[in-house]
């Protein structure tokens, strides 16, 4: 009997004594505490029956690029020592002759994860992995628990999110499918297991708790709000499934959290949710399409929220707005507060993100925001399909820059003796946006927005909200004011 079990049944012993008002222990009691542990024993049992069918090994060799330092040299000696027959001259024709190339070599390099088997169409099946171990595979081959090996394909990855799907043939129709879930359920406590092959050990199975749900760290993808678990997680388990009691993947393995390389108690899964829908896209599509409607958001500080009157409030801050997006055509305007999308409350900004990138696009997303401390009627904007790189645009980053709080640690460090001057200060400022053209520049305060004077964020963004056409802003500068050229949008 394993020490985990005695625990167990020392646990269950205990319950059945408090539940006995501290009777002393009996053989019925030891008897009734073993069948708990029996049906938990049962109960792992019937699930790592059930998936492990369905968890592979995947196999993968990828090209790698190295710079040789001996390059133009036939030997290393060569290139220590040089040649007799050749002129001391480092420009000399025979040093140019002797340049082969630019001294890049290829060399294939093996690794190896894990993957879900979570569809079958035919004689095709699908298996669910992270990009990170097949993304960039140019051999796959997946491995099923009985030991058969099958050539495999990518049939999709997105690095964003980091999964990747993969596709072998085989004609036997016994090899099963898993069971997706809900991961939206899961809640910290629950029971869980993860499947997969730990530093090459396949077929291993650990068991832990839901340790959190929603991680969603500034360190972590934005994409994601992960699943963390205390479930032994290690190299290689990448791609694997994390499994509820029912027998359902909830969620895919794809890193944890080490000072040591090895298993701390801190795994991270992508919940199915967030990758259901990629599924499909990649099996039409090869790729995945990611809604956008054209806001840069911030997470507010408390300072932020009291300014503009939303303390207390969960939801996210629409900072800058891009001119002749969805948004920017739509309604939503630099300033506004978004605490609703589609009906359903905004709590963070990753939220938000992870939301509007799972837009179709030209489908309508619905947003209800807070304007000047006022709830506004509901906004309808037409989803676009997102760009690879938007960082192009900022020449339509409207205003182009972070306006911040103005404390008076801040006057005191920029050294401003004015304990009245009132307004906001220009951070962030976009190179080629709108703010740049203005020159604006950080550490800038604005004191007035089209010759209203401002107080804070608050009334900033109501003045630039109200702007029709063209915007100037007067700027404070070494104790006097100045007003900047007019910006037409």
């Amino acid at each position: 009997m394993t020490k985990y079990v005695k625990r167990i049944l020392s646990a269950a012993a205990a319950l059945c004594l408090l539940s006995g008002l501290f009777a002393a222990p009996s053989s019925a009691s030891q008897a009734q505490a073993l069948s708990v542990v029996e049906a938990f024993q049962t109960t792992f049992r019937s699930i790592s029956d059930t998936l492990l069918p369905a968890v592979v090994e995947v196999d993968v060799t990828e090209k790698k690029t190295y710079t040789d330092p001996f390059q133009g040299f036939s030997s290393p000696f060569e290139f220590f020592f040089g040649r007799p027959d050749r002129p001391d001259r480092p420009d000399s024709e025979n040093d140019k002759k002797d340049k082969r190339d630019d001294g890049k070599r290829e060399y294939e390099q093996k690794g190896l994860g894990s993957g879900v088997i979570v569809r079958r169409t035919g004689d095709t099946l699908y298996v669910l992995t992270n990009n990170h171990v097949a993304g960039a595979a140019t051999k796959i081959n997946i491995k099923l628990n009985d030991g058969r090996s099958f050539e495999a394909k990518l049939v999709g990855a997105d690095e964003r999110i980091d999964v990747a799907l993969v596709s072998f043939e085989a004609k036997d129709k016994n090899i099963p499918v898993a069971k997706l879930g809900d991961s939206d359920s899961v809640m910290p406590g629950d029971i869980c297991m993860a499947f997969g092959a730990p530093l090459g050990y396949a077929q291993s199975v650990t068991q832990g708790i839901v340790s959190a749900t929603g991680r969603s760290e500034a360190h972590m993808s934005s994409i994601s709000d992960y699943i963390q678990t205390d479930a032994a997680i290690n190299q290689g388990n990448s791609g694997g499934p994390l499994v509820n009691i029912y027998g359902e993947v909830i969620g895919i393995n794809t890193w944890i959290a080490s000072q040591s390389g090895g298993s701390q108690g801190l795994g991270f899964a992508i919940p199915i949710n967030n990758i259901k829908n990629s599924i499909d896209a990649f099996i039409k599509d090869g790729k995945i399409t990611y809604g956008w409607v054209g806001v840069s958001l911030l997470e507010l500080t408390d300072e932020y929220k009291k300014q503009l009157g939303v303390e207390g409030i969960d939801g996210a801050f629409a900072a800058q707005v891009y001119s002749n997006a969805p948004a920017f055509k739509g309604g939503l305007k630099p300033g506004d507060y978004i605490v609703e999308l589609n009906g359903k409350s905004v709590k963070n900004v990753s939220q938000l993100v992870r939301e509007v990138g799972g837009l179709a696009a030209g489908s309508t997303a619905t947003f209800t925001v807070i304007r000047g401390g006022k709830r506004l009627p509901m906004i309808n904007v037409k989803v676009e399909e997102r760009l690879k790189d938007v960082s192009n645009l900022n020449n339509k980053l409207w205003p182009g820059f972070i306006a911040a709080p103005l404390t008076d640690e801040i006057k005191e460090d920029l050294k401003i003796d004015d304990k009245k001057l009132k307004g906001v200060l220009v951070t962030g400022v976009m190179e080629k946006s709108p703010a740049s053209a203005l020159r604006l520049q950080n550490g800038d305060i604005i004191t007035a927005v089209n010759g209203k004077t401002i107080k804070d964020l608050s009334e900033f963004y109501n003045e630039l909200a109200n702007a029709q056409k063209s915007v100037n802003f007067d700027v404070y500068s070494n104790g006097g004011t100045i007003t900047t050229g007019t910006y037409k949008f």
